[in-house]
């Protein structure tokens, strides 16, 4: 975890930005595991160096914070436009990394900035649903994800929030309903590509790549998180490909 830091190929912004990481996340997991029953499952799959996306389910606003302490790795995440609007979030968002992302069509300056963060080896987070779920279930995911996905080659992180519904504030309509000490599970899935033309050669449209992508998350959870993925997700979709997954920006 602390190899970024040592790594002299980044720069100094950089390394010192994941010294603060670390040191952060040295003191705020414990307070998780004692106040929210935080476990954290698959850290073998978040790799220490190189560039990948991470798509996660989203039930609660504290989503982003609970994966990134997760991580070993810093994540950069698209936030919604909006939330860039109130100063103090804007000033928290920007000093995690976090850039601003136009929801419901493609933003093509996100997805470029996206794309250059990927080449220089960074990760990437994502919520394909954009908001919070209100059943706790998958929902109807937008495109972004896969768009960045099918552009890049990057490989893809998949991860599942559970337990993060019974939040107060969450999207869920029985947020807080757990009592004062829910417990909360992080799940980091094994990487993936995504193979953009099928079979028969022909292109794979946007939303079946995006279809694949949500699978990966719901097999990650327990049924009644699955959603509108709960009978797809019995087995893998064609378009993923776990063999040769290469970290984007490495060139060694």
């Amino acid at each position: 975890m602390i190899e970024p830091i040592l790594d002299r190929s980044m720069t100094f912004e950089r390394r010192w930005k994941h010294a603060l990481f670390v040191s952060t996340r040295f003191v705020v997991v414990p307070f998780l595991r004692i106040a929210l029953r935080m476990r954290i499952r698959g850290l073998r799959n978040v790799p220490k160096r190189g560039g990948a996306i991470v798509i996660c389910n989203h039930l609660a606003w504290l989503d982003p914070i609970l994966l990134l302490a997760a991580s070993p790795r810093p994540i950069l995440f698209m936030a919604k436009e909006e939330a860039m609007n109130i100063p103090v979030a804007r000033w928290f968002a920007r000093q995690a990394g976090a850039f601003p992302v136009k929801r419901g069509s493609p933003d093509r300056k996100a997805l470029r900035h996206a794309q250059s963060r990927l080449a220089s080896g960074l990760l990437v987070g994502m919520f394909p649903e954009g908001t919070r779920s209100t059943t706790g279930g998958l929902k109807s995911p937008f495109d972004g994800a896969s768009l960045l996905a099918a552009r890049t080659g990057a490989p893809i992180i998949p991860c599942a929030l559970i337990g993060t519904d019974a939040l107060p504030g969450s999207g869920s309509k029985n947020g807080g309903a757990q009592g004062r000490f829910p417990r909360i599970t992080v799940v980091f899935g094994e990487a993936f590509t995504l193979a953009t033309e099928g079979e028969d050669g022909r292109r794979r449209s946007l939303d079946d790549l995006t279809d694949a992508m949500m699978i990966e998350i719901a097999r990650l959870l327990p049924l009644r998180y699955r959603g509108i993925y709960a009978e797809s997700s019995s087995a893998q979709h064609p378009a993923v490909q776990r063999d040769n997954v290469r970290f984007a920006g490495l060139t060694d």
